[in-house]
């Protein structure tokens, strides 16, 4: 019998990108966890796959409803488990603070309990990967690159939410032997990226500009920040590699790792990149009050040091590759009639 994977949020960027490379090198089973609510965009390559169950199908759950996973994880019982739905927008975070810790820590601790109590009923002992983010480390000192051992410092209720789902992840597997371990990656994009960030509504606006549906400006907030990028195909790839180094001994119970790029971006060139795939030259940049956070993560560079000795990973995908899949990804929706909103 096959070895089953469930990915929660799998209808996001990362969820549907980690369950296309499974699909593709693996003989594994793909479990998508979702919500029934959500938009199947990133799904629609996959969905004949699914109606017919060629080795992906859906269940519906909620994070924050403990009986519908603790039936999920019952009738599933996956090998391996990466958890990637969250609230997980940080700016959004900010609106709506309560829905966003609720969601990322209870919700993480219902299904880590939903574990924990099957695996007392009958032993059921899975491979969980905890998806937390480089967005704990926040406000980090300029010019110091951020290593495991770095001091968090929550910037947004978003950062605060991955703080408490970092630790959980962690507790899990050093107090209950769960075979736990937690991720914190970096800025990462691509296609299929959710247009809320930064680089992707930046590309998103010359595509809509390009189409004649938007004047030729490109509304942005702060663009002071420093950043690694990586396209979230390398990341997934990473994510799965560690499944299985957790599952040979190899990443011991509750350990934690960065996963990000090594090309390092200013805001600002990130612009100057996408702009020089445009087909047009006469676009202008203006600062958009209303796209401000509170406080932001103005540096994030990171040591990848402890994850290239535990697995075999590096990026491949360069970010001018990235970037330029993620600008075409946005001109094929608009394409195909899909108009995004402007935001």
């Amino acid at each position: 019998m096959a070895k089953k994977i469930l990915i929660t949020g799998i209808t996001g960027q990362v969820g549907s990108q980690l369950a296309d490379y499974v699909l593709e090198n693996t003989e594994f089973d793909v479990v998508g966890m979702m919500r029934w609510q959500e938009p199947m965009e990133n799904l629609y390559h996959l969905t004949k796959r699914i109606n017919v169950k060629d080795r992906i199908c859906l269940h519906y759950a909620d994070l924050n409803d403990f009986s519908a996973l603790a039936r999920m994880i019952k009738a599933v019982r996956p090998d391996y488990i990466s958890h990637l739905a969250a609230q997980s927008y940080p700016k959004t975070s900010f609106d709506i603070p309560i829905e966003t810790l609720q969601t990322n820590i209870i919700g993480t601790a219902n299904l880590l309990e939903c574990i924990r109590q099957q695996r007392d009923s009958d032993g059921y002992g899975p491979v969980v990967h905890i998806c937390s983010s480089s967005e704990v480390y926040g406000k980090a000192l300029p010019g110091v690159p951020l290593a495991e051992n770095t001091a968090f410092h929550g910037a947004s209720p978003y950062s605060i939410s991955k703080i408490g789902t970092d630790y959980l992840g962690q507790f899990y597997g050093e107090a209950y032997g769960i075979r736990t371990f937690v991720t914190r990656m970096g800025t990462h994009s691509g296609p299929r990226r959710s247009d809320v960030f930064f680089e992707s509504t930046v590309a998103k606006q010359i595509a809509l500009i390009e189409s004649g549906l938007q004047e030729p400006v490109i509304k942005v907030g702060n663009l002071s920040s420093t950043r690694t990028f990586q396209d979230a195909r390398d990341a997934v790839r990473a994510y799965f590699l560690l499944l299985q180094a957790s599952e040979s001994g190899k990443v011991k119970s509750g350990d934690y790792f960065n996963i990000a790029g090594e090309e390092v971006f200013k805001l600002p060139q990130v612009i100057d990149l996408l702009l020089s795939m445009s087909t047009r030259t006469d676009i202008q940049i203006k600062t958009d009050a209303d796209r401000l956070r509170p406080i932001d993560a103005d540096y994030q560079m990171f040591d990848n040091t402890k994850i290239r000795k535990a697995i075999d990973w590096k990026p491949e995908i360069p970010a001018r590759q990235m970037f330029s899949d993620l600008l075409n990804h946005w001109r094929d929706q608009i394409a195909k009639g899909n108009i995004p909103l402007n935001r």
